[in-house]
C-alpha cells in the first residue's frame, strides 16, 4: 500500500500564479447556485411562471445541473492547464545493460538455502536473465578472492546462461573488487578510477561522466545524482562477507558518482550455518548491513533471498525495479487542456440532447 502511494504523481506548476483564476470558478459556481435558488423561489410563489418549452425526456430534475457542472469542471481544467502543471511520474526506464555479479566465495557453499547459496544465486540470476527484453545486454562478473568478467555484456541469453552455469565456488571474497569490475564492464570510462581504488590510490577529484573539463584553478563542484544513470544497472548476489580488496562501500560510492544503481540480493540467512572446509569449521552468516549500505549509497534497493520459495518474489521485485525505476518531472499541460475541451463538448452535447439548446 505504501509503495503504491509513493508512486502516485506529485504535481507542481511552472506558472502557479495563474491558479488564482480558480477563484473565478468559485464565483461562477456561487452565482449559479444563487440564481437556481432564486428561480425555485419564484416558481413556488408564482406557479403560472413555470417554464414552457421543448419537452424534456423524463423531466428536467438533476439533468438541468449536469451541463453547468461540466462547464465549471471544464473551466477548472483549462485554468490548471494555463498554470502549466508538471507531474513527478514513474516512467519506464531505458535500460540497455545489466551486469550480474555473483559471489563465488567459500561461504557460498553453505546450504542454509537449498541446494546451496551459490546454486540459489545462479538460479535467481538465470530467472532474471530470462525476463530481460531482447534489446538488453547482460554481462556476468565472477567474484571470489579477485573478480573478473565471466561474460562480457551480450544480448545472447544462451551465452550468458552458459557463463552463469560454469561458475564454481572458490576461495576468498573481494566484494569491493566485484563491484568495481562490474562498474568498468558497464562504463569503461570508470576503469582508471576503479583501478586506482583497487590499488588503494583513492582519486582526489574527478568530473562526472559527460561533464566539461574544468578550467585551471576551478574547483570540481559538479555532481551526479546517485541512481540517475538510466542506461544500465548492476545486480549483486552475495552473502555480504568480504575479506579482500577495497571496501564494498567505497566501491559503491564510486559507482554512485556515475549515477549507477547497484541492487543487492542477500543470499543466506542471518543466523547462518556451520560450514566445514578443509577440516576447518566456522559459522557463515548473511551480512545484510554491508549489502544494504551498497544499495542505499547508489539509490537502489536491497532484497533478501532466504529460500528458493522466495525466488519468484525477489525476481519479480527486481524485474519491476529494472523496468520501472525512473522518476521524472513531466509537463502534463496537454492532458488538462484536452480534459477541459472534452468536458466543455460533453456539456454542450448533453444540453442540446436533453433540452434542445446549448446551455
Amino acid at each position: 500500500m505504501t509503495d503504491a502511494i509513493s508512486r502516485l504523481p506529485v504535481f507542481s506548476f511552472l506558472w502557479p500564479s495563474m491558479l488564482w483564476g480558480l477563484a473565478t470558478v468559485l464565483v461562477l459556481a456561487g452565482g449559479y447556485l444563487w440564481l437556481d435558488a432564486r428561480r425555485r423561489r419564484a416558481t413556488v410563489h408564482t406557479p403560472a411562471l413555470k417554464p414552457v418549452g421543448v419537452p424534456v425526456r423524463g423531466g428536467p430534475g438533476w439533468r438541468r445541473h449536469v451541463a453547468p457542472a461540466l462547464t465549471l469542471l471544464a473551466l477548472t481544467a483549462l485554468i490548471v492547464a494555463i498554470a502549466r502543471p508538471q507531474a513527478l511520474l514513474t516512467l519506464p526506464s531505458r535500460i540497455k545493460t545489466v551486469i550480474l555479479v555473483i559471489d563465488l566465495s567459500g561461504s557460498m557453499r553453505a546450504q542454509d538455502i537449498k541446494p546451496s547459496r551459490i546454486r540459489a544465486a545462479q538460479q535467481a540470476a538465470r530467472v532474471l536473465l530470462a525476463d530481460q527484453p531482447a534489446s538488453v545486454s547482460v554481462g556476468v562478473v565472477a567474484m571470489a578472492g579477485t573478480a573478473a568478467v565471466a561474460q562480457a555484456p551480450s544480448r545472447s541469453k544462451d551465452d550468458v546462461a552458459a557463463a552463469i552455469e560454469r561458475l564454481k565456488p572458490q576461495g576468498g571474497t573481494a566484494l569491493g573488487n566485484g563491484v568495481l569490475i562490474a562498474l568498468t564492464a558497464l562504463l569503461p570510462e570508470a576503469t582508471n578510477e576503479a583501478e586506482r581504488l583497487m590499488n588503494d590510490d583513492i582519486p582526489q577529484s574527478r568530473k562526472p561522466p559527460g561533464s566539461a573539463s574544468s578550467s585551471s584553478g576551478d574547483s570540481d563542484t559538479d555532481a551526479v545524482t546517485p541512481g540517475s544513470y538510466g542506461a544500465g544497472a548492476i545486480v549483486l548476489f552475495s552473502d555480504g562477507e568480504s575479506n579482500a580488496g577495497p571496501g564494498a562501500l567505497q566501491a559503491a560510492q564510486l559507482a554512485a558518482t556515475y549515477g549507477v544503481r547497484i541492487y543487492t540480493v542477500g543470499v543466506g540467512t542471518p543466523e547462518g550455518v556451520v560450514l566445514s572446509v578443509d577440516g576447518m569449521s566456522s559459522r557463515v552468516r548473511l551480512d545484510e548491513k554491508v549489502l544494504k549500505q551498497v544499495a542505499d549509497a547508489t539509490g537502489a534497493e536491497y532484497f533478501r533471498l532466504e529460500d528458493t520459495a522466495q525466488l519468484k518474489k525477489v525476481y519479480s521485485a527486481l524485474s519491476a525495479k529494472l523496468s520501472l525505476d525512473k522518476r521524472d518531472q513531466v509537463e502534463v499541460t496537454a492532458f488538462f487542456a484536452a480534459l477541459g475541451a472534452l468536458l466543455a463538448a460533453m456539456a454542450g452535447l448533453l444540453s442540446l440532447w436533453w433540452f434542445g439548446r446549448v446551455m
